[in-house]
């Protein structure tokens, strides 16, 4: 098979439909061609699965499952089709073809068929955990947070499904953050693993629920929500965290969400963990089976705790700790690096954003670099940026002739024209970021970046505020600090 490396999205798109999952674009384009409207339908395509042995199979042990319990087995594909209906009838047929079309992948390393086991496991169980959510929807809306759900990433499992050099290549970065390791892939391949979603997506009339949820994940829909909430929650199940507080701040974007407490979520949880399951098995899957597993506990998590003081805390009780935390500094360091490396990791604990970075101005003020990054788990991460500061006017300018935090919610706005350099255009990207000058006495010394790398990460101007809150407060501090040095 041919290099696949920088063709262009649409070449990757036809060359995975056409030339690595042939079968699943071939029942995609079938179950496009029956309407959702039983009566007329159900016949015509229950004809179709009696043709395929491994499909009529699958049906009817999903069919007899205990999610769907009849009250008598269904022993014939038309009783099944009947009974299940038709647009549960498509997911049922795509679902069992994409499970074979990527188990059936040859010549994989060790390594990528791992990260391929685990991306099935997770689609296949946020899938169900989606569906899990919606419980007061109907079912035609069920089934299709379910799909949209399963098939969010389709796009990065079906490229480590064909056993392509670059798939070696790539793998061997896997150890790196999840959004550093897919940025190193995009420009790597040519291609976002998402880009690819979308256009398999497309090419197998998926539905607009997940191309909305790919392309506009701004929209904030309860669905989109569920739908991207059910592929976080599936991924730190199968891969806690080291951060336990950013499991348990999910949980609580998910409990809030759909309206339930923590205790009955995670029993949902559970149950849902037990279907999937028991469908692998209906679906010839269970090779998936251990990779499906019950909630992390604290062992799980791998790194160190979180600090306890944050953990299961109001917003408000969050902000009360950091600042006491930080006047606390004042009475033990003079360090100021201790104090921003303290509030870097406040910041990742409370918002969860992707980057947060300390800035300093290079020894002759004609830039300003980056100096120390951590991840949205407080840890420190490699991050080399620098923007000019002569003979440019850019967003580090603007927050730095200001000497006020700034929120950059959409870069392309008519506020921040006159300030559009390609640094800042490469450095926001599609996300929001938030810059907030570090001044002692007044005086700039440098500046803090926090960021989200999409717009997907909900932050409201409240959170901005608090932000905000915390950064002045380290300047206080620092002021505070300085003043009694100079005593």
């Amino acid at each position: 098979m041919r290099e696949k490396s920088k063709l262009t999205s649409d070449q990757w798109v036809a060359l995975l439909a056409k030339e690595e999952l042939p079968a699943i674009t071939s029942i995609a384009g079938i179950l496009d061609k029956f309407s959702n409207d039983d009566r007329s339908s159900i016949p015509s395509l229950s004809k179709v699965i009696l043709h395929d042995q491994a499909l009529s199979s699958s049906l009817l042990k999903v069919a007899n499952s205990s999610s769907r319990s009849p009250v008598k087995r269904v022993t014939t594909v038309s009783r099944a089709a009947i009974f299940l209906g038709i647009q549960s009838v498509k997911n049922i047929c795509l679902t069992a073809k994409v499970l074979e079309g990527l188990l059936n992948s040859k010549h994989l390393s060790p390594a990528v068929y791992e990260r391929l086991m685990k991306l099935m496991a997770n689609a296949f169980f946020a899938g169900l955990l989606a569906k899990m959510m919606v419980p007061e929807y109907d079912e035609s809306t069920q089934e299709e947070v379910y799909l949209a759900a399963m098939m969010y990433n389709i796009g990065e499992t079906s490229f480590w499904s064909t056993g392509n050099p670059l798939t070696r290549q790539l793998i061997q970065k896997a150890g790196m953050p999840k959004i550093a390791f897919e940025q190193y892939c995009a420009s790597t391949a040519g291609i976002k693993f998402k880009d690819l979603s979308v256009g398999l997506a497309r090419t197998w009339n998926l539905g607009e629920l997940l191309i909305k949820s790919l392309n506009q994940p701004q929209s904030r829909t309860k669905e989109m929500n569920i739908i991207s909430l059910s592929n976080q929650l599936s991924e730190a199940i199968g891969s806690p965290p080291k951060n336990r507080a950013k499991f348990d701040h999910l949980i609580k974007d998910i409990c809030a969400l759909i309206n339930v407490d923590e205790h009955r979520l995670k029993l949902k949880i559970e149950s849902t963990r037990k279907l999937a399951v028991e469908l692998l098995a209906s679906y010839n899957a269970s090779a998936l089976e251990s990779y499906i597993k019950p909630l992390p506990m604290q062992k799980d998590f791998g790194g160190l705790p979180a600090p306890v003081e944050l953990a299961n805390l109001t917003i408000e009780e969050q902000l009360i700790i950091s600042i006491k935390s930080l006047n606390a500094l004042t009475r033990t360091s003079r360090s100021i690096n201790e104090f921003l490396t303290h509030t870097l990791q406040l910041l990742s604990q409370i918002f969860h954003f992707h980057r947060c970075g300390f800035w300093v101005f290079s020894q002759d003020k004609r830039q300003i670099e980056c100096r120390q990054t951590v991840d949205s788990e407080g840890e420190a991460v490699r991050f080399h940026c620098s923007f000019p500061l002569t003979d440019s006017q850019n967003i580090m300018n603007y927050a730095i002739q200001h000497a006020e935090t700034v929120f950059i919610e959409n870069y392309q706005d008519i506020k921040w024209r006159d300030y559009l350099t390609f640094e800042s255009e490469q450095f926001i990207e599609n996300g929001l970021l938030c810059l907030s000058p570090v001044k002692v006495n007044s005086k700039v010394v440098g500046m803090i970046s926090a960021q989200f790398f999409d717009k997907a990460s909900y932050f409201s101007e409240e959170d901005f505020a608090h932000f905000d809150l915390i950064a002045e407060q380290l300047n206080l501090c620092l002021s505070y600090v300085s003043k009694r040095l100079q005593s």
